[in-house]
């Protein structure tokens, strides 16, 4: 019979299944399986974190699930099922032993029809929406924009800059549950990924001060034979500084960057609640191209 099971470490084995398991559900649903954050988790201990591997009777891996910050209340979860395996109650499975584990709530990537009706059959409430926002890059978007009087704009320097990073990045997300808790580690682990490059990782100073970021992501490969896609990976202003003008020019010089790259297309994601933010994109020429949604267990 299928089994449950709960592990604190998974094993270059395991993991290589996990990704196999991934990239299945990413072909058929055309849509991450998983977020970059519960992907990195996946391997040694990690302090809150527990996979859930669901093996079918031939013991083939036919669904894996993560909970994140587990023995907290943001407590959330992602979880997977083969498409080959799909309505053979193993997502259900997984549900059970995920919220066994703690988890509040769980990631539903791109928000797809069968996805909502699986978390309406199981009492889940929709909470929170992250957008994935997307518009085209041309010439006029390789200028680097003005920025307001007295600031300035330079590369990230990797071991200069990195605590410093940390913590204009905790007060900017500090109501965020999860990039406001990122740490150093947690940064060294993102600037060790194939794809981590300083000089798109752009910091504005006031006086001598780094005090808003803009960290763009090109997947490797992307930006070869003059096209690809490009990210906006993370945009910050310390609260002191907000409401002076730098939201519109701080996307541009990441827009800028990635234009000159030779990409043709840039993406983002952004909150749904984060009104102020996405009325800046929009602004830009962002429109929505997809919505992952948050399903939350409903309180007691």
């Amino acid at each position: 019979m299928p089994v449950t099971e709960r592990l604190g470490a998974v094993d270059d084995r395991t993991a290589g299944e996990a990704r196999e398991l991934w990239d299945r559900a990413h072909a058929a649903d055309e849509v991450a399986a998983v977020s970059e954050a519960f992907a990195l988790a996946v391997g040694r201990h990690r302090e809150g974190v527990v996979h859930v591997l669901r093996r079918d009777d031939a013991g083939q891996l036919v669904g894996y699930a993560q909970v994140a910050s587990v023995g907290t209340p943001d407590a959330v979860a992602e979880l997977v099922v083969d498409p080959a395996a799909r309505r053979q109650g193993h997502g259900r499975a997984l549900l059970d032993a995920v919220v066994e584990e703690g988890a509040r709530s769980v990631w539903a990537h791109g928000d797809l029809p069968p996805a909502r009706a699986f978390a309406t059959a199981a009492g889940l409430e929709r909470t929170r929406s992250l957008h994935l926002m997307t518009r085209p890059l041309g010439a006029d978007d390789a200028r680097d924009p003005a920025l307001p009087a007295g600031y300035s704009v330079r590369a990230f320097e990797p071991g200069r800059d990195d605590e410093d990073w940390v913590r204009l990045n905790a007060a900017a997300f500090a109501s965020h549950p999860e990039q406001g808790r990122l740490t150093v580690a947690d940064l060294r682990e993102r600037m060790d990924q194939p794809w981590f490059d300083p000089a798109g990782f752009l910091l504005v100073e006031r006086d001598g001060r780094v005090v808003a970021f803009h960290w763009t992501k090109v997947e490797k490969g992307e930006a070869r034979h003059g096209n690809g896609t490009g990210e906006v990976y993370v945009v910050g202003v310390d609260p002191d500084e907000q409401g002076r003008g730098l939201g519109g020019p701080l996307t541009a010089l990441g827009l800028a960057h990635l234009a000159r790259r030779g990409l043709t297309e840039v993406h983002l994601y952004v909150d749904g609640d984060n009104t102020a933010a996405r009325r800046t994109y929009e602004r830009l020429g962002f429109a929505d191209l997809a919505v992952d949604a948050q399903y939350s267990v409903p309180h007691a």
